[in-house]
C-alpha cells in the first residue's frame, strides 16, 4: 500500500480531476468509503445515534456525504448533523453537497444540547489533511467537545482525526480522539509513523476514482507499507521433491566468548523462517545455546572466511560477535569479498561505523537500531528518530545497501530510493536478543528466496514484529521474550496465507 505526503496526495487529487473526474464525484466516494468502513465496524447502523461533526472546508462536505447517505440508506435510530460555519461559507464541491444534504429534508445544528451526548457513533469530519497549525476558535471547541462530550460513543475520522499533522511531526495543538479513521486513495505520512500512527484507532483506506496508474508513477518517491500481499507466495506448500539442499545453507558468524547465546539464537530464527541448513560459527562451538539442528564452525578469521563461507547461500555476520581488530578485519572482508549476501547487524555495524565502508558487488543488508544509526551516520540518535525515512533512504543509496532501521513502525530502504514502513510489532519486543532473532530470519528468506530478495528482507520485518505481536497477546508484554519470538512465528506465518 502507498504512504504519501499531503503535497503528494493533494497533486494526485489535482491530476485526477484534470483526467475528467470532478471533484463531487471524488468526494461522494469517499463518503461511500465512510459508511462503508462504518458498517463493517459498527453496524446495524439503523440501531446507532450518530452525530457528524462537519467544518467547512472539503472534510465537511465528506460529512455531509455520509449524512445523506445515512439518511437515505441506513436510517439509523437518530442523526444529527452539527455545521460548524455559517452555511454560507461553504465552497465549491462542500457547498454543493451542502446543497444536497438540504434537498433530502437533512437538517443542521450549530449548537452543543444535551441530547447530542447519548450519540452512539461520531463521525469526525471537522478538519482534514490540510491543517496547518493548531486548530483554534470553533474547531478546537468542537475537538474538545468531540473527546469528553459523547461518552458512550465511538469517534470515525474522516480521513485523519482533527488536529493532527497529516505529515511526520508532533501535533502543535489539540487534537480529536479516533477509534476509526477513514482516508483515501493511499495512506498519509501520519497513518504510518509515530507518534501519530498510534492516535488513528484502526486505520483503513478507501479507492475513491484515482486512476491506479498516478500512483505508479516516480516510484523512487513513494513509500509504502509492507502487506502480506506482497510476500504470500513464500508460504505456498513446498514441491513434494525438495530437499534441504532446495532451501540454501546460511552461515551466522558471531557468539564470541561470552555471547554464544546471540549467534544461536540467530541461528535457530534462520532454521525456524526454514533455511534448509544452518552453521554457526562462534568461539564456543560445543555451548549448550546451540540446537542440534544447528551445525557448527570455530569462529574464522579474515584469512580463513573464505573456506568457511564456501557454498553458503547468505551470511549473517554480527550478533555477539564483539569489539576487536580481528573482529574489525573479518567483517570487512565479509563484506568486500562474499559474492552472497551479507546481513550485517550489531557488533558488525559498531565494526562498519569506525572504517570505510568496504562496499561488495552482492546484496548487503544493515540492520541498525536507533544509536546503531548514530555511529554509522554521526547523526544525533534525536534527529534520527525524527527523520527516520530520509536517514535511512539516505545510507541505503549512499552505500548501495538495503537498510533496516529497526523501532516502532521499522523502516526498511532499499538503494533505489524506496522505503517500506512495517506496521507490525509491538513495546515487549524491546528486549535483549530481539535484533537477533530478526537477522536469522532475514538470513533464512534470503537463503530460501534468492530470486526476490527484497520480498525475503520485507517478509522477515513484517513476520518479526507479527511474531511478537502474537507472543505477547498469549504471553503479555513482561513475560515474552526473544525465543519466544521463534516460537510464535509458525502462527505469524499462518496468519500471512
Amino acid at each position: 500500500m502507498k504512504v504519501l505526503t499531503a503535497a503528494q496526495m493533494r497533486e494526485i487529487d489535482r491530476r485526477t480531476m484534470e483526467a475528467g473526474i470532478p471533484g463531487l464525484v471524488l468526494m461522494e466516494n469517499a463518503g461511500h468509503r465512510v459508511v462503508e468502513a462504518m458498517d463493517r465496524e459498527f453496524g446495524p447502523l439503523a440501531a446507532h445515534h450518530v452525530v457528524i461533526v462537519c467544518g467547512k472546508g472539503n472534510n465537511g462536505g465528506d460529512g455531509l456525504v455520509v449524512a445523506r447517505q445515512l439518511h437515505t440508506r441506513f436510517h439509523p435510530r437518530r442523526l444529527d448533523v452539527i455545521l460548524t460555519a455559517d452555511p454560507a461559507a461553504l465552497q465549491g464541491d462542500a457547498a454543493a453537497n451542502w446543497r444536497m444534504w438540504r434537498a433530502c429534508g437533512g437538517e443542521v445544528t450549530h449548537e452543543w444540547t444535551p441530547e447530542l451526548a447519548g450519540a452512539t457513533l461520531v463521525v469526525d469530519a471537522l478538519l482534514g489533511t490540510g491543517l496547518a497549525g493548531p486548530a483554534g476558535g470553533a474547531a478546537l471547541d468542537w475537538i474538545r467537545r468531540m473527546n469528553s462530550g459523547f461518552p458512550h460513543a465511538r469517534v470515525v475520522a474522516v480521513d485523519i482525526p482533527s488536529g493532527l499533522p497529516s505529515d511526520a511531526g508532533k501535533p502543535v495543538g489539540e487534537f480529536a480522539r479516533a477509534d476509526l479513521t477513514v482516508t483515501f486513495t493511499a495512506l498519509k505520512i501520519a497513518h504510518a509513523l509515530p507518534p501519530n500512527c498510534d492516535r488513528m484507532g484502526k486505520v483503513v483506506a478507501g479507492a475513491i476514482g484515482t486512476p491506479a496508474a498516478m500512483l505508479e508513477q516516480d516510484p523512487a518517491l513513494w513509500l509504502h507499507l509492507i502487506e502480506p500481499d506482497r510476500f504470500r507466495k513464500f508460504f505456498a506448500p513446498r514441491e513434494r521433491g525438495a530437499h534441504k539442499g532446495d532451501f540454501g545453507h546460511v552461515l551466522v558468524i558471531g557468539g564470541a566468548e561470552g555471547k554464544t547465546g546471540a549467534a544461536a539464537m540467530a541461528g535457530a530464527a534462520a532454521l525456524r523462517s526454514g533455511a534448509g541448513l544452518v552453521t554457526v560459527a562462534c568461539a564456543n562451538p560445543a555451548h549448550p545455546a546451540l540446537i542440534p539442528e544447528l551445525m557448527t564452525e570455530p569462529l574464522p578469521s579474515a584469512d580463513s572466511l573464505a573456506g568457511v563461507a564456501l557454498r553458503k547461500s547468505v551470511v549473517a555476520i554480527g550478533p555477539g560477535l564483539g569489539a576487536s581488530s580481528a573482529t574489525a578485519a573479518l567483517v570487512q572482508r565479509a563484506l568486500a569479498s562474499l559474492s552472497c549476501p551479507v546481513v550485517v547487524d550489531a557488533d558488525g555495524l559498531n565494526v562498519l561505523a569506525a572504517a570505510p565502508w568496504p562496499g561488495g558487488a552482492a546484496l548487503r543488508v544493515l540492520t541498525p537500531h536507533p544509536g546503531e544509526m548514530s555511529r554509522l551516520t554521526g547523526l544525533d540518535p534525536a534527529e534520527i528518530q525524527a527523520r527516520r525515512i530520509d536517514v535511512a533512504r539516505a545510507l541505503a543509496m549512499q552505500r548501495s545497501a538495503a537498510v533496516v532501521l529497526k523501532g516502532q513502525r521499522t523502516v526498511v530502504a532499499f538503494a533505489d530510493g524506496r522505503v517500506w514502513i512495517n506496521p507490525t510489532g509491538t513495546p515487549a519486543m524491546a528486549t535483549g536478543g530481539s535484533g537477533d532473532i530478526l537477522t536469522g530470519m532475514l538470513a533464512g528468506l534470503l537463503a530460501q528466496f534468492p530470486s526476490d530478495p527484497e520480498g525475503a528482507i520485507l517478509a522477515a520485518v513484517y513476520l518479526h514484529g507479527l511474531a511478537g505481536e502474537l507472543g505477547a497477546k498469549c504471553l503479555g508484554e513482561l513475560p515474552l521474550t526473544a525465543t519466544s519470538l521463534i516460537d510464535y512465528l509458525p502462527r505469524a506465518m499462518h496468519a500471512c496465507l
